[in-house]
Order: C-alpha cells, then sequence, then structure tokens
C-alpha cells in the first residue's frame, strides 16, 4: 500500500498530510506537480494550501499543472484520490468533482474547528464511520462557500454524494454552523463513482490529540482498511 501526496507550488498541509498517513506506517511519499508518472500508488491526496498562491480562482492555475492529467487518469481507472481545502478546489476545477467553489459568504479567512456530520458511511474514505456520527476538524480557508445549481444539488443527494455536512455540536445543520454559506452546509462531496472525495475540513490537522483531536484518523483508517480488504466496496 503506497499513498502519494501532490505539491504544487504554494501546497503548505503536505507535510501534515505525510505525517499523518506515516502515523499508520503506510508508505508515502511526495509527487512533484511537474511529474507525470503516478505508478504504483494505491492512493493520491492533493493537499491544502494555495496553489499558485490562488492566483486568478483558488485551484484554477493548479488544474493545468502536468500531474492533474494522470490525477484525472488514475482517478477515471478507479483510483482512489482525496483532496483536501485546496485539493478539493482543484478536483472542481478539474471536473473530476461537480459544483465550484465561492468566496466565503461573509468574505473573511476562517481558521476555527467545525462539526461534520457523516451524511454516507458506505465509501472507501468514510467505512470506518458511522451513518450520522458527528466528527471535529478544523477549516481554514476563504473560498470554502461550495456552489452547485439545484438539479445537480438533487442528483449529488439522491446518489449519496453528500459525505460530510457542517452541523453543530448536536449534529443539526444550521445556518450558525455553516462556517462559509456552502449550499445545504455541503463540507464534502464524491464523484458519482465514489472514488474521488473532496472535503474542506482538514482530517489530516485531527490525527494527533497535541493537536486537539483524533477524529481526522477516521478517514485515513476508512481508506487504508478499504485497500487492505482488497478495494472490495460494502
Amino acid at each position: 500500500m503506497k499513498v502519494g501526496i501532490v505539491v504544487f507550488p504554494g501546497s503548505n498541509c503536505d507535510a501534515d498530510c505525510y505525517r499523518a498517513v506515516a502515523s499508520f506506517g503506510v508508505e508515502v511519499g511526495y509527487v512533484w506537480h511537474q511529474d507525470r508518472k503516478l505508478d504504483g500508488y494505491d492512493l493520491v491526496i492533493l493537499p491544502g494550501g494555495f496553489s499558485y498562491g490562488d492566483y486568478l480562482r483558488a485551484g484554477a492555475i493548479a488544474r493545468f499543472s502536468p500531474i492533474l492529467d494522470e490525477v484525472m487518469g488514475f482517478a477515471e481507472a478507479g483510483g482512489l484520490v482525496l483532496g483536501i481545502c485546496n485539493g478539493f478546489q482543484i478536483l472542481l476545477e478539474c471536473g473530476l468533482l461537480p459544483g465550484a467553489m465561492l468566496t466565503n459568504a461573509v468574505p473573511r479567512f476562517r481558521c476555527e474547528t467545525v462539526h461534520l456530520r457523516v451524511e454516507n458511511a458506505q465509501t472507501p474514505f468514510t467505512r470506518s464511520c458511522n451513518r450520522g456520527q458527528v466528527l471535529s476538524m478544523p477549516i481554514a480557508h476563504a473560498s470554502g462557500n461550495y456552489y452547485a445549481d439545484d438539479e445537480t444539488l438533487a442528483e449529488i443527494e439522491l446518489r449519496g454524494q453528500v459525505v460530510f455536512r457542517y452541523v453543530n455540536e448536536d449534529g443539526v445543520a444550521t445556518s450558525e454552523a455553516n462556517p462559509n454559506g456552502s449550499r445545504r452546509s455541503i463540507a464534502g462531496i464524491t464523484n458519482k463513482q465514489g472514488n474521488v472525495l473532496g472535503m474542506m475540513p482538514h482530517p489530516e490537522r485531527a490525527c494527533d490529540a497535541l493537536l486537539g483531536g483524533t477524529d481526522g484518523r477516521v478517514v485515513f483508517a476508512s481508506v487504508f482498511d478499504f485497500l487492505a480488504g482488497g478495494g472490495e466496496r460494502g
């Protein structure tokens, strides 16, 4: 089992992801954004940060990095891809996930701990969770306001592609618990096939009690359990 973490100019959570993955005893390595090979990887992570300084629009320039052609091919072949924060924005920009990311409804950077409700526990990224389970993870973004039109929202809800939703500590989705104005309080979605997940909260920053919590470990544990089982979906 091997994990590749793509590094763009401006990535700043690559080392956090590396440390989180390594804490599971899983082999992990960095992939430079100009590389053109993803051979041998079982999971590819697009980490958080500010790729290319977020110039033009968050993730818009990184989408044209050479490695993205490989990531798209890897995903289309069924490989697991996890996009965190800026990584989620890049996945939206390249069309691997539906919708777009807007500036936060209140246009300022939000850096705080939020609560998430697990909406779908049948994905490779959430199989160690229970549906309805409330997790606590940090966010750090200025453009995390997920947008999709009504038709797209209806489709992704029907298909179970909404994986995480912002809620309060009691598990209730309220406007106060939605930190960025995302439609339907959406915090994370998958593609139709379920092998690509984008999420704005940072699970890699919630993998050590010294950092304030370990709820993020369930995301990585789910993936590694999935891969250890041969990739068979329950």
